[in-house]
């Protein structure tokens, strides 16, 4: 379910959203739960992430959130005005609510996430007016590549009998 962005923009989405796919299979690589996220500014990337909760022991590793962190430090502001968030799947609120905090203007993400996610299933954290910023939103990029990314990971682990 795409936006209706020209054919130039869906392909630019698709190329920083391959790269953010990269990410989410360098996570299930670690037993992670496979989301990634690049963090893009001028055709340049400045911050990119995986999901490391598992082997940082912090449930506020998420991706989105280790990606503001790398860009935010490599740039010295935590303002990342004109950055736009690729990511595999839809952000979960705390991850809105620091894409927010960190003024990126747009959000692109792969697979609707129905039971956690913050800026389309459940929640409109980033388009809700009543916040001091909120950021355009772009979705079902790369999606069945992302969701096939997150089955297949749970798919092993049900195998080996993990939750």
């Amino acid at each position: 379910m795409h936006s209706n962005a020209p054919s130039s923009e869906r392909s630019s989405d698709e190329h920083w959203m391959a790269l953010a796919l990269l990410e989410a299979r360098t996570a299930s690589a670690k037993g992670e739960v496979p989301v990634g996220c690049v963090l893009v500014r001028s055709g340049e990337v400045i911050g990119r992430g995986h999901n490391l909760r598992q082997t940082t022991f912090d449930p506020t590793a998420h991706a989105e959130v280790l990606a503001i962190r790398e860009a935010a430090t490599a740039q010295g502001d935590w303002r990342l005005d004109g950055a736009t968030a690729f990511v595999t799947l839809e952000p979960c609120t705390m991850c809105a609510g620091a894409l927010v905090l960190a003024r990126v203007n747009r959000v692109v993400y792969g697979a609707e996430d129905l039971k956690a996610g913050g800026v389309t299933s459940l929640f409109s954290i980033g388009r809700d007016p009543r916040l001091n910023h909120q950021f355009e939103l772009t979705r079902g990029v790369l999606a069945e590549e992302s969701a096939a990314e997150l089955r297949s990971f749970f798919s092993r682990l049900r195998a080996q009998g993990k939750k």
